[in-house]
């Protein structure tokens, strides 16, 4: 247990960065009607259930229109 406290300033901003995305997608989502691909419902799926870097970043990288 001693062996986590070590890893704790690396985990903690990784934590923070992982939410902070996590919300701005989820917000982005809610707040916009036009996606490059998919549909609200879907990337709210793949946002969630993909909720480590992976599903933010796939929506800001193919569903996220430019406006």
């Amino acid at each position: 247990m001693d062996n986590i406290t070590e890893y704790l300033p690396l985990l903690i901003p990784l934590a923070v960065i992982e939410l902070a995305l996590l919300g701005y997608s989820l917000y982005h989502i809610f707040t916009h009607t036009k996606y490059k691909t998919g549909s609200r419902t879907v990337w709210v799926i793949v946002c969630l259930v993909l909720s480590g870097f992976i599903g933010p970043i796939l929506y800001l990288a193919l569903g996220k229109e430019d406006s």
